[in-house]
C-alpha cells in the first residue's frame, strides 16, 4: 500500500526561500532555492508549473548537510530519493534538514507548485546560519562549464566551508557596466537589481524584469563580495569608465547594506600554459576601494587575487576554473578572510536527529 502523501503549497511560511524568486513562485539565477526542517520525514517530492525550464533542471540537493548531490527534475512530479536511514525514519521522530537550489546559469527556471512529503511529516522552522555571504559576479563566479553549476563554484564553497547561508547573483557575460555584453541585455550594475537574471531576454512567458524586493533579504548578508570586470575588458570599456560604474554600483550596494563589509575582488588573470598571466584593469580595483573611502565608506577592502590560478586550474579551452581551481579559490579566499578576523561558524545550527 502506497504511503499518503501530503502537499505542501509555496506560499507555507515555514518555507526558508533563497536567492531570486519571482510572483509565480519560479527562480531566477543560479544558486536560488529553498531549505525545510521537516520532522518525520521518509518521503520528499517537488510539483514544477509550466514555467519551468522545458526539459531537464540541474538542481543540487542535500539532506542533513551532507554533499551535495545533483538530480535532475522535470515540469510535474518528482520524487527525490532521500537517504536509506530516512527511509524508515518517520516512525522514529528524526528530524531532517532539506537543502535545495538550481545548478545552471541558464535553464535554471523552477517553477514551484507544490512540495510533497510523507503524512506525518512536519514543517518546522529553518534556523538560519549567523554568517550570511553575497556574491556578485559574471562567469567566473557561476560555475560555468562545470558538470555541477554553481555548487562547484568557488562561491558556493566558501560557503559551504564557512557554514554561511549564500546567495550568489552572477551572470555568464555579463559586464558590469548596463549595456549589451555577450547576448546579456543588461549589466550586473542594473540586473542585480532585479529579480531576474538576464535570461529574461530570451524568456517567452516572462520577457520582463521586476525591481527585486530586498526586505524578503532576512537576515540581511553579513558579507559582501563582488568579482566582475572580464568581460567589460572584453567589450573595451575604459578604466575610467569602469571605475565610475563600479564606484556608483557599490554605493548603491551599501545603501542596501549599510553594515556589511564589502570586498572587491581584483581578477586572478587569464593564465597560459607558458607564459604569465594576463590582467585586466590593473590599479582601477584599488582606485574604485579608494574612492568609496574618500566618500566616508571606510568599510570596502581589497582582496587582491593576483597569481591564485594558474594553468592547471582551468580548462584549457576556455580558460575558466576547472573543478580543482575553483576549490583552490574558495581556499585562497578563506585564508584571506581569517586574515580580517571571519572565522567559520562551528556547526549547522538547523537541527539533525
Amino acid at each position: 500500500m502506497a504511503a499518503a502523501i501530503v502537499s505542501v503549497q509555496p506560499a507555507h511560511p515555514l518555507i526558508s526561500y533563497n536567492g531570486r524568486w519571482d510572483a509565480d513562485h519560479g527562480t531566477w539565477w543560479a544558486s536560488s532555492g529553498f531549505k525545510l526542517s521537516v520532522a518525520n520525514l521518509d518521503h520528499f517530492g517537488l510539483t514544477l508549473g509550466p514555467h519551468s525550464t522545458a526539459g531537464n533542471i540541474s538542481i543540487g540537493l542535500s539532506v542533513d548537510f551532507a554533499p551535495f548531490a545533483t538530480f535532475n527534475v522535470t515540469q510535474g512530479a518528482n520524487v527525490l530519493p532521500l537517504p536509506a536511514e530516512k527511509q524508515n525514519d518517520a516512525a522514529r521522530g528524526s528530524i531532517s534538514t532539506v537543502r535545495l537550489h538550481v545548478q545552471g546559469w541558464q535553464n535554471n527556471r523552477l517553477q514551484l507548485l507544490s512540495i510533497e512529503l510523507n503524512k506525518g511529516a512536519v514543517l518546522l522552522p529553518y534556523v538560519k546560519q549567523p554568517l550570511v555571504f553575497q556574491f556578485i559576479g559574471d562567469s567566473l563566479t557561476s560555475g560555468q562549464f562545470l558538470d555541477n553549476g554553481i555548487t562547484g563554484n568557488w562561491a558556493f564553497i566558501a560557503s559551504e566551508t564557512f557554514k554561511a547561508e549564500h546567495r550568489i547573483n552572477s551572470q555568464p557575460g555579463a559586464c558590469l557596466t548596463d549595456q549589451l555584453c555577450w547576448g546579456n541585455y543588461g549589466g550586473i550594475s542594473g540586473m542585480f537589481f532585479k529579480t531576474e537574471d538576464t535570461g529574461y531576454w530570451y524568456t517567452s512567458d516572462h520577457n520582463y524584469t521586476t525591481d527585486w524586493d530586498f526586505s524578503k533579504e532576512r537576515p540581511q548578508p553579513t558579507h559582501v563580495f563582488v568579482e566582475v570586470g572580464a568581460n567589460d575588458n572584453a567589450y573595451n570599456i575604459t578604466g575610467e569608465a569602469f571605475v565610475e560604474t563600479y564606484t556608483t554600483f557599490l554605493a548603491r550596494v551599501r545603501e542596501l547594506y549599510p553594515k556589511a563589509p564589502i570586498f572587491v575582488l581584483t581578477p586572478w588573470g587569464w593564465p597560459h600554459a607558458d607564459t604569465p598571466s594576463d590582467y585586466y584593469f590593473v590599479g582601477r580595483y584599488q582606485e574604485v576601494v579608494e574612492a568609496r573611502k574618500a566618500n566616508g565608506d571606510a568599510n570596502v577592502h581589497i582582496i587582491d587575487c593576483t597569481g591564485w590560478v594558474e594553468w592547471d586550474d582551468v580548462f584549457p579551452d576556455n580558460v575558466h576554473p576547472n573543478a580543482a581551481g575553483h576549490k583552490k579559490i574558495a581556499g585562497l579566499l578563506g585564508d584571506e578572510l581569517k586574515k580580517n578576523g571571519i572565522r567559520p561558524t562551528t556547526r549547522w545550527l538547523a537541527p539533525v536527529v
